[in-house]
């Protein structure tokens, strides 16, 4: 009987766990929120489209070499144009429509006269797309769509993951216990916001330094190595670090709504340390890459990739404080059923 039990709350523990995902949708969500996550993943899901068929478009450019016959080489290069006319035509909606949250807080940034973490994607955007449309239209140069589109798509996956995180636990309905998670959160979320925004501007002022070095040096590598900085100036994973790990603090308090408040006060420090842990392995990802990007090792599309590593990082990091707490009910569901 014990054991019929024990396999019981075992179930019901993880069906409640299965039910406050980050990807689930609150019934008290509004009908404003429900409608921002929805062109959320509508930007989300064109930005991937896009960025999937641009990076097939861009294989021709990646095979040029002179060691190719002349007439070989001269079909190669007609298709070159004709794929990066292409991939500017499917690069525009996503420039225009999927990154146009980022154009909006940019520009609300710029008007308060701060730098905030989209100041820098903006930059980023534009320095990589402007050279690529003149590139395109004089059929001179490098062109960098695939960067721009693997650069959107992948921080509107980790801006996603965040919104559907905050909107899953948002705690407005959870009563005190709820709010003591939030209160976290808040003042948690006030330390890493600086420490965000110092990096972002430091990173900035980087890229632009090292754009102007290497305009000196080899202006080839000017635009490739300030733009992969700026990407890599967007600090995604680091404004990821705090909102991921309340909401796991709120998934496994949904789950267990009764436990004890000593079991609250440690689920509420391992999420503390997990915040913390995000905040800090984010940033020395971060400062890691950056000396590989100074010298021109990173490219932009690398940079991309290493920002939506970074970020997919922090939210693991951050659900495994959830299986944490599932673990201990097996444990004390295993005791029970133990027990004579």
């Amino acid at each position: 009987m014990i054991h019929i039990k024990a396999q019981g709350a075992r179930a019901a523990y993880h069906r409640r766990m299965r039910a406050k995902s980050i990807f689930a949708v609150p019934a008290t969500l509004s009908d404003d929120e429900r409608q921002q996550r929805r062109h959320a993943l509508v930007r989300l899901s064109l930005a991937w489209l896009a960025m999937m068929q641009v990076m097939m478009f861009a294989w021709p450019g990646y095979l040029r070499h002179e060691g190719i016959p002349k007439d070989a080489l001269d079909t190669l290069d007609w298709a070159i144009v004709l794929m990066n006319w292409a991939s500017l035509a499917l690069t525009v909606p996503v420039v225009l429509y999927s990154a146009w949250p980022i154009w909006r807080h940019a520009g609300a940034n710029l008007r308060q006269g701060r730098a905030g973490m989209d100041v820098p994607v903006a930059l980023g955007i534009v320095a990589a797309f402007i050279p690529s449309v003149h590139a395109t239209y004089t059929g001179r140069g490098e062109v960098y769509f695939d960067s721009v589109t693997m650069f959107v798509a992948f921080l509107l996956t980790a801006r996603y993951l965040e919104l559907c995180a905050r909107q899953s636990f948002g705690g407005a309905a959870g009563g005190l216990r709820h709010a003591r998670v939030e209160a976290q959160r808040l003042a948690l979320g006030a330390g890493a916001d600086r420490l965000a925004s110092r990096f972002v501007l430091a990173q900035v002022a980087l890229a632009l330094g090292a754009g102007a070095v290497w305009a000196y040096i080899d202006p080839a590598h000017s635009v490739p190595v300030m733009v992969a900085l700026l990407v890599m100036s967007c600090p995604c994973a680091m404004s990821m670090a705090v909102p991921t790990a309340m909401a796991s603090a709120h998934a496994a308090l949904a789950a267990d709504p009764a436990m004890p408040d000593a079991a609250l006060d440690a689920l509420l420090e391992r999420a503390r340390r997990k915040a913390r842990q995000n905040l800090h392995g984010s940033l020395a990802w971060h400062l890691l890459m950056t000396p590989l990007a100074l010298v021109g090792w990173v490219t932009p599309w690398l940079a991309a990739i290493t920002m939506l590593v970074s970020s997919l990082a922090v939210a693991y990091n951050s659900w495994r404080l959830t299986r944490h707490d599932g673990r201990a009910h097996e444990t004390a569901d295993g005791a029970l059923e133990a027990a004579p």
